[in-house]
This record gives structure tokens, C-alpha cells and sequence, in this order.
């Protein structure tokens, strides 16, 4: 009996799909529930699992194309299959009858044998066939300048031409369209983050233990944003027509970047979570974001974003907004700088923070000062987690 695979139901606000990678070939056994296809829609991949088990008849959607909801995929022609245990004693079985004395492997030529060391390691390094180069050594042979001029001489030059994938293009469509609709200014400040470095590294074996999740710096800025959110909530805003949206929570959406792009998951009502409840809820998020099953629903919303770019060494940015969010907070790599603190100069451990933020609504006065509420709350952790 022929089935058909279909495109499960997509969410409301996702028209369509692309097919990205198929798992199974025409012919190729599948058993129930196991992943076929993934689609991927502008901001998730959905796996698309077998309904029965069977042989995979014909596959109708090739990868790249444009499908919906409902839309026929492929056939999958449903049958029983031997058990995994059984299969592989038959597969065994088989083996021992047919099974004949390998022959010995020859030994692996080196590559450009007839070249000299030199030249060879420098052919080797840059996947070059000495067939190509002409020799100027005696008796025509390849000297390493023979090599080096080659390469230096217009040799082909490799390049790759990739279709963006659906996520990148939407990446690239919202980043525009921040540009194009919002009044982008950023402003800038400073924190010495040697109390929460201190906080850290006297609690961090116990908060482990007690749990089961590592303390880091990420779930200290979230608090400290809605903290600052609280005191200046227009920061938390958004504009939708002519209106001003004024949001009595904080959904706080923290960028994750993986191969495929930057996607933004939203920590629902982060102003009621503890450090533990975020830090679990970050993990968990980075983890789906890496094996391709974040939900939807996951990274829909978000009053307010916070992005970190010093985990892969940026000293200072100045981070785009994420529509229709009217601010993001960027947090930058970590230096030892030399401060003054009670008339001496002493080395803490410094981060730049930067705040992006839609001018249109947002005036310099009240960015100046969310920041410097986010860094007064940095320096004092203990004030902050005591809600004092």
C-alpha cells in the first residue's frame, strides 16, 4: 500500500517551506517515526518523520524546492520489516558465507614523488599536480621556486557559489528592514565586572551541585536588563503604526549563533526567573539551536534582546535591533584594563556594553541612563538579587 509523505502543518505565520535535506533515497528501507526530510522555514527546521514502516517509493519535492502545508513530498510504499537484531544476524550470516581473504592494501604512494622535499611538502600544501609546473633544475626537474612560481603565476583560483540558505535570507531581509524603518543610535558604556567575576567564583561549585547548571555571565545581564527595563520602560516599547506599545513584562530574546545563522529564542517573562532558571532555559535553547529543533513559537515575540559577541573575541560593536524591538543590549569580551579605584590604579576585569536603540521613540537621555542602570546593577550584584 502506497502512503503519502506529506508537509506537516506549518504554523500560521509561515507561508511555505524549502526543502533542505533529504535523509532517504528512493529504495531505501525507513522505519516508523524515523526523520526523511528536514524543511526549513525562515527561522526552524522541521524534520519530517516516516508514518510507517516501509521502502521509500519515489521522492516528488527535490531538495530546494518551495513547498506548503499538505503538499506531497514523496511515496513510501509501507511494509513489515525485520527487527533491527534480526537483520543483523542475517546480515551476519551472509557476510561469513560469502566472506573471501582480503588482499593486502599496497602501501600509499606519496604524492609529486619525483620531487624534491621542498617542492613536495609546498605542492602538497596547496593540492597542486607537478604535471603542471615546468621544471627548471637540471634535466628539467621541479625545484621549489618552479613550485612557488607557478602558484604565483595565476594559478586557478577556487571559488564557490552557494545558495543562501532560508534562514540567511531572512536574516538578511530583517536586518534591512531594521535599517530602513527604525532610527538606529547606539551608545556606549563601560563595567567592571570583578564583583560578579568574585560572586561567580565563590558560588559556582554549589550552584552547580544544587542546580545542575553552570553559573555564567549571561543570566547576571538579563537581570540586570530587567532590572533597567523597569526603571525605563520606554526601552522595552515598541512602535507599532503610530502608536507606542508600552509591554508590562520582559521577554527577553538572546541570540544564539550556530552553522546555519544567528537565531534570537525568547526567555518568557525573564523579570520573574532566577539566575538558575535562566541559565537551564539558555542551555536548553542553545542545544535545540544546534540540533535543529527549536519550535517556532520559541523565537516568536520579545520585548528586548541581548546579544554577546565577546564569546568569539569582539571588543565593541554596535549591535542591530530586531524589529519590531525597539532596543538591543551588546556584550563584548572581557579585558583586564587598568581603572582607578580609591585613588589607585588597579587591573579588573572590564566589558564594553553597547545599546542600539530606535531613536524615533527612545531619546539619548533614556539610553544613557538604561545603561548606566544596567552597569550599576553589574558592579552590585547582591543589591540586585536582593531586589534592593
Amino acid at each position: 500500500m502506497s502512503i503519502e509523505v506529506k508537509v506537516p502543518a506549518l504554523p500560521e505565520s509561515v507561508s511555505d517551506a524549502v526543502v533542505a535535506t533529504w535523509h532517504k533515497q528512493a529504495g531505501d528501507t525507513v522505519r516508523r517515526d524515523e526523520n526523511i526530510v528536514d524543511l526549513e522555514t525562515d527561522k526552524v527546521v522541521l524534520e519530517v518523520p516516516a508514518p510507517v514502516d516501509g521502502v521509500l517509493q519515489s521522492i516528488s519535492q527535490e531538495a530546494g524546492a518551495t513547498v506548503t502545508s499538505g503538499e506531497t513530498l514523496a511515496l513510501l510504499e509501507e511494509q513489515e520489516l525485520a527487527e533491527p537484531e534480526e537483520a543483523a544476524e542475517d546480515d551476519q550470516a551472509a557476510a561469513d558465507q560469502q566472506a573471501e581473504p582480503a588482499a593486502q592494501p599496497s602501501q600509499p604512494q606519496p604524492a609529486n614523488p619525483d620531487l624534491p622535499p621542498a617542492a613536495r611538502k609546498l605542492a602538497a600544501e596547496n593540492n597542486l599536480d607537478a604535471s603542471q609546473v615546468e621544471g627548471t633544475g637540471r634535466g628539467g626537474r621541479i625545484t621549489k621556486g618552479d613550485v612557488l612560481k607557478h602558484l604565483q603565476s595565476g594559478s586557478p583560483r577556487p571559488e564557490e557559489r552557494v545558495k543562501m540558505t532560508r534562514l540567511r535570507s531572512r536574516i538578511a531581509e530583517r536586518m534591512k528592514e531594521a535599517q530602513n524603518t527604525a532610527a538606529i543610535l547606539t551608545s556606549f558604556n563601560e563595567v567592571n565586572l570583578q564583583a560578579v567575576k568574585d560572586l561567580r567564583a565563590r558560588y559556582k561549585e554549589a550552584f552547580e551541585k544544587t542546580h545542575g547548571v553552570r553559573l555564567g555571565f549571561m543570566s547576571f545581564f538579563v537581570k540586570a536588563c530587567c532590572e533597567a527595563l523597569q526603571k525605563h520602560p520606554i526601552v522595552n516599547a515598541s512602535v507599532e503604526g503610530e502608536d507606542i506599545v508600552y509591554h508590562g513584562f520582559q521577554d527577553i530574546g538572546v541570540a544564539v549563533s550556530i552553522d546555519r545563522g544567528l537565531v534570537v529564542p525568547v526567555l518568557r517573562n525573564a523579570h520573574l526567573m532566577s539566575l538558575a532558571d535562566i541559565e537551564s532555559q539558555i542551555r536548553e535553547y542553545a542545544q535545540q539551536a544546534r540540533d535543529g529543533s527549536l519550535a517556532l513559537e520559541d523565537l516568536q515575540g520579545g520585548t528586548f534582546t541581548v546579544t554577546n559577541g565577546g564569546v568569539f573575541g569582539s571588543l565593541l560593536s554596535t549591535p542591530l535591533i530586531n524589529p519590531p524591538q525597539s532596543a538591543i543590549l551588546g556584550m563584548h569580551t572581557i579585558k583586564e584594563r587598568p581603572v582607578v579605584e580609591n585613588g589607585e590604579i588597579v587591573a579588573r576585569p572590564m566589558m564594553y556594553i553597547a545599546l542600539s536603540y530606535d531613536h524615533r521613540i527612545i531619546d539619548g537621555k533614556d539610553a544613557v541612563q538604561f545603561l548606566v542602570s544596567v552597569k550599576e546593577a553589574l558592579e552590585d550584584p547582591a543589591r540586585m538579587l536582593l531586589g534592593l
